[in-house]
Order: C-alpha cells, then structure tokens, then sequence
C-alpha cells in the first residue's frame, strides 16, 4: 500500500499515542482524519461510545474522501482495580469505552471496506491483553477482549481483502493515567508510576506499529518490555505466576500503608 495515498482514521488522536500514531503517517504523506471525544484544533469530534457519531464519521469519510485505508482504534482509558475495591460501575465503563468503542468502529466501517475489496483494521490493546497483573481484572479482561476482536476479524474478513492487527505495548510514556477514574487509589499510583518512569515514548510505539503492519504483523508487540513478559509466560508459567502473584502482594501491602 503506497503510503502517499492512503487514508487513515484514527480515534483517540488528540493526544498520547493516538497522536503519535497521526504523525508518523502523516510524515510518511498519508492523509490524516484525527478524531477525539475531547474538542480541539485539527479533531473531528467523535465519541467512541456513540453510534450516531461513528454513523456522522463515517458520511463525512465517505463524502470527503470516498473510502478508508486504515482504520485506527486506538482510543481507551486505564482503569480497574481489586476484585473486592473496584465497582461494577467502574467495570461497564472499561467495556463501554476500551471493548465496545473497538467493536462499534469495526462494525461501522467494515461493510465500506468489504464494498472496496481492502482495508486495515488496527486495534491498540495493551500488553495487558496478553499478560494480566493482579489489580487490573478489568482493564485487563476488555484488552484481552480486543485481542480475540481482532483475530476473529482478520479470519472473517480476509477473504474480502482486509486484514487486522492488533497493537500490544507495556507501559509507556503518555497521558492516559491523567483521565483515569476508580476506587483502587494503590493500583492508581502503581500504574501511574510505571507509565511516568518508562523509557519508552508514544513516538517509540507509533514507528514500531507502522514498521510492524509493513509486513503484515498480526499481533504486534512493540516493545522489548512486552516481549519479555509475552515470553516469559509463553516459555515458564511457573516463574510468570510468581512474578505475578508478588505484584499482588505488593499491591496489597501499598494500600494497607495508604
């Protein structure tokens, strides 16, 4: 696909790594449609939870360009929280927005993109759908949830010429902790630490996702940080566990002395 022609969409794309991901397509001479919940110059307004939005975005893709290339779920919020501290309320947010947005953007635009015989799909999950850390069941069970979307995607639309692609980064650098809502106020300052003293930037991520969907990348796992936990699941369950259940414990100890 020739860069210099190709016309992206992308949700979440006022700030982090939405807007990372605009500019790294931009720069290769793509055509941009930035969309956000959050009003600002260059955004078209969309609200990911709202099927009368992503019916207006669609029209005014269809009016504007006639079709869509590559389409870019990337907006989401962090949250969770323990199983007894975290709300049911806190719960149907995290699928309402990191689940359902995914779902609602694919189903709107999969008919123009099965009417033109190609297209991209690329959901931005978390390497939190892969691995799951104590204190996150939520947010970790709708980015796992986007995994297995996209996989059953990429094998119901291959036969029309489109694939897709599902983005698996550790914590980076961005501004997603900055909404985040919730109960668990350790798991909050936990999470909120990892991302503020992560070596990796959105600009980091955005070039690795477009090098890996380049060559046709399916599940695409950016960073040396999430491979090495990936791997270390896939390779020695028993350590993962430890790993993991130590997280939990200091999890619990962090709120005991709050």
């Amino acid at each position: 696909m020739n860069d210099r022609s190709v016309r992206v969409l992308i949700t979440g794309a006022g700030s982090g790594l939405g807007a990372a991901l605009a500019r790294a397509w931009e720069v290769r001479g793509a055509t941009v449609l930035r969309t956000d919940r959050t009003p600002g110059e260059g955004i078209h307004p969309l609200d990911i939870t709202s099927d009368a939005d992503w019916a207006a975005v669609r029209d005014h893709v269809a009016q504007t360009w006639g079709g869509l290339d590559v389409l870019v779920n990337n907006a989401g919020i962090a949250g969770g929280g323990r199983l007894d501290v975290a709300g049911i309320d806190e719960w149907q947010r995290l699928v309402d927005i990191n689940l359902l947005g995914a779902v609602r953007g694919t189903a709107t635009f999969t008919p123009v993109f099965k009417q033109q015989g190609s297209g991209r799909i690329v959901n931005v999950a978390s390497l939190a759908g892969l691995v799951h850390p104590a204190g996150m069941a939520g947010y970790n069970a709708t980015k796992a949830a986007v995994v297995a979307l996209t996989e059953t995607t990429g094998h119901e639309l291959a036969a029309h010429g489109v694939s897709a692609h599902v983005v698996c980064p550790s914590y980076f650098r961005t501004n997603l902790m900055a909404g985040v809502e919730g109960r668990d106020a350790a798991l909050q300052s936990v999470m909120s630490k990892l991302v503020e003293d992560s070596p990796i930037s959105a600009d980091d991520i955005a070039a690795a996702v477009l090098d890996a969907i380049d060559v046709g990348t399916e599940v695409i796992i950016p960073d040396d940080a999430a491979r090495g936990a990936v791997q270390l699941k896939q390779t020695d369950r028993a350590s993962y566990d430890a790993v993991m259940r130590a997280q939990a414990r200091k999890l619990d100890k962090i709120a005991e002395q709050a």
